[in-house]
C-alpha cells in the first residue's frame, strides 16, 4: 500500500502547516467524485493526503477515511474504481458491490425519533424527516465487510486520528468514533465508553445508516444512524483542535448554489439544506483561525449524477466529469481559500 502512518510523521508534520480533511456524504457516486477530488488535491498540493493529522468522514466519507487511514491512497482508490486489473483487491472488491439504486421495504418501527427534536432545535428540516423514516430494510454487511478488510490487528487502522461520524438515533447527538475521546457537538447523555474500541466495520456501517434505508447499528448499548442525516461533513467537530488547514470535499453541498431543472430539482432542495450547514461549520473554522479549502461538484458533475446518488450506472459517466472539471474545482478552491480567515 506504500505509506504507513506512523510517530515520525508527527515530528515532520508539526514543523509544517497542521492540516485535516473532512469527507462528507454522498453515496455511490460521492464516493467516485470524491475520490477525484483527493487525487486533485493530492496535485495541488504536492501533499499526501495519508498524512492530515486528523481525518474525518460521514457515510461514504467514513469508507473513504478508513480507506486513507489503512494506507490506501486516492490513485488506489481510482484504479479500483476503474476497473484496473492492478487494483488494490479491498478496494476493488468493496466497489464492485452495488447495494441498489432504491432502498427495500422497510420494516416496522421508527427508531430515529430522536433526530426529530435534534433537527427542529437545529432548525434542519432534513434532519427531522430523517427521524419520521421507517426501520431501514438494507443489509449492510458489505460496509461491515470492508471495514474488517481494511483494519490492522487493534480492530482500527493505523493512523491514529481517523475518525467515523454518527448519529445517536435517541438524541442526534453526533459522535466521532475512533477519537481518542468521544467528540460530540451537542450536549448529550454519555454514550459509546470508549470510541476507540468500537469496530470499525460497526462504525463504517453506523455512519452509513441511511434512515429509512439500512437499520440503525448497536454500539455500545446504543443505537447510531448515518451522521450524514444531522450534517453532511461534520467539519466543525475539528473547531477544537485548532489546526492550521483543513480541506473539506462535499459531494452533497454546492457552495453558492447550483441551477436544476426536472427531478434534479429535489436534490437540490436536500442539497440547498446541507449546504447551509456547511456554511455554518465552515464559518467557525475561520472564526477559529482556520484556513479552509473547499471543494464541492459544480453544475456539470451534478449533471452526470442525476438526482439519485445511489445509482451505480451513473458510475462512470460521474467519474469522467470529475476528471473533466476537477483540476479547475480545486484551483478556484485554493485561490478562493487565501486569505479568507474571519
Amino acid at each position: 500500500m506504500g505509506y504507513r502512518w506512523n510517530s515520525n510523521t508527527v515530528s515532520i508534520r508539526n514543523m509544517t502547516t497542521r492540516r485535516g480533511v473532512a469527507i462528507g456524504c454522498g453515496g455511490l457516486l460521492g464516493f467516485a467524485w470524491t475520490a477525484v477530488a483527493l487525487d486533485a488535491v493530492e496535485r495541488a498540493l504536492n501533499w499526501d493526503i495519508r498524512t492530515a493529522d486528523v481525518l474525518i468522514g460521514t457515510s461514504a466519507g467514513a469508507e473513504l477515511v478508513a480507506a486513507l487511514g489503512s494506507g490506501r491512497s486516492p490513485a488506489d482508490l481510482l484504479a479500483a474504481l476503474d476497473g484496473s486489473p492492478n487494483a488494490d483487491p479491498v478496494l476493488a472488491a468493496h466497489v464492485a458491490v452495488d447495494p441498489g439504486s432504491f432502498p427495500p421495504l422497510p420494516r416496522l418501527g421508527f427508531p430515529g425519533l430522536g433526530l426529530v427534536g435534534a433537527g427542529l432545535r437545529a432548525r434542519s428540516p432534513y434532519t427531522a424527516l430523517a427521524g419520521l423514516l421507517p426501520r431501514g430494510g438494507g443489509d449492510a454487511d458489505w460496509l461491515r465487510s470492508f471495514g474488517h478488510a481494511l483494519a490492522d490487528r487493534s480492530g482500527w487502522v493505523s493512523h491514529p486520528a481517523t475518525w467515523v461520524v454518527g448519529a445517536d438515533a435517541a438524541t442526534g447527538a453526533r459522535v466521532a468514533f475512533g477519537a481518542n475521546d468521544t467528540r460530540r457537538a451537542t450536549a448529550a447523555p454519555s454514550v459509546a465508553a470508549d470510541a476507540k474500541a468500537v469496530d470499525l466495520g460497526d462504525a463504517i456501517a453506523a455512519s452509513w445508516a441511511i434512515p429509512g434505508w439500512f437499520p440503525p447499528v448497536r454500539i455500545g448499548g446504543r443505537d447510531y444512524v448515518d451522521g450524514g442525516s444531522v450534517s453532511s461533513v461534520s467539519a466543525d467537530l475539528l473547531v477544537p483542535l485548532e489546526l492550521d488547514e483543513v480541506v473539506v470535499i462535499a459531494p452533497m453541498t454546492s457552495e453558492g448554489g447550483a441551477p436544476a431543472t426536472g427531478l434534479n430539482r429535489v436534490e437540490r432542495l436536500l442539497r440547498t439544506q446541507m449546504t447551509r450547514g456547511l456554511d455554518r461549520e465552515v464559518a467557525l473554522l475561520r472564526a477559529a483561525g482556520t484556513r479552509v479549502i473547499r471543494v464541492e461538484p459544480g453544475p456539470e458533475e451534478l449533471a452526470a449524477m442525476g438526482p439519485n446518488f445511489m445509482d451505480s450506472a451513473r458510475r462512470t459517466a460521474t467519474l469522467a466529469a470529475a476528471r473533466r472539471a476537477m483540476t479547475t474545482r480545486v484551483t478556484d478552491s485554493l485561490r478562493g481559500s487565501a486569505g479568507r480567515l474571519a
